[in-house]
């Protein structure tokens, strides 16, 4: 139950950060809940069948679904009482990421994966839903950006399995290592910490 409120916590999180770039694009309102469907499932579809669980998740558990539709709906009736759309696009992206990057974890677990396939497999879920959004709405997405993004999934993963080592309970690990997510992200972009960038002029 705790890792299932965890999972649609992430989903509800991913699927407003859709919905706020597609309503930022001025899509109309299919358009809008298939950002919002993708940005939330996206991730976790890939890392699904990457590790053989077909039907993949929101297929088989209906709740996913639901919590999209209704995420969707709710994200559009008060969109504009969100007056900084950029900024709530990356506290939901940013909150998401944190979320989904521990469940993939779980996931790889449950699938008998060692630790650093576990960490690619919770990377890969955490950002994989923002990539295909970025794509359908023709930006360049943000993973590939100098912005870390990934590599705070990394060193969150990182510390996850370095809490377990403690004597500290598994779910108070969970948590921590979410919270470390967050706050990663959130002082990389406040202090412009990115990676080096390849290119010289």
């Amino acid at each position: 139950m705790f890792y299932l409120a965890i999972d649609i916590l992430g989903t509800i999180a991913f699927a407003i950060s859709g919905v706020l770039i597609a309503m930022e694009k001025k899509l109309d309102l299919f358009g809008v809940f298939i950002i919002g469907f993708v940005t939330a499932v996206g991730g976790g579809t890939l890392r699904d069948l990457l590790i053989g669980n077909v039907p993949v998740t929101w297929i088989k558990e209906p709740v996913y679904m639901v919590t999209i539709a209704g995420t969707v709906i709710v994200a559009i009736l008060f969109v504009n009482k969100l007056k900084y759309i950029r900024k709530s696009l990356f506290l939901f992206d940013t909150i998401g990421i944190g979320f989904y990057t521990l469940i993939g974890i779980e996931k790889g677990l449950s699938a008998e994966l060692t630790p650093i396939m576990c960490i690619a497999l919770g990377t890969i879920t955490a950002s994989f839903g923002g990539v295909i959004r970025d794509i359908l709405c023709n930006e360049i997405p943000v993973v590939f950006r100098k912005e870390i993004y990934a590599t705070v999934c990394i060193l969150g993963g990182a510390i996850y399995f370095l809490l377990l080592l403690t004597p500290l309970k598994a779910d108070y690990a969970f948590v921590v290592s979410i919270i470390s997510i967050i706050s990663l992200r959130i002082l990389a972009v406040k202090y412009k910490i990115s990676l080096p960038n390849i290119y010289r002029s």
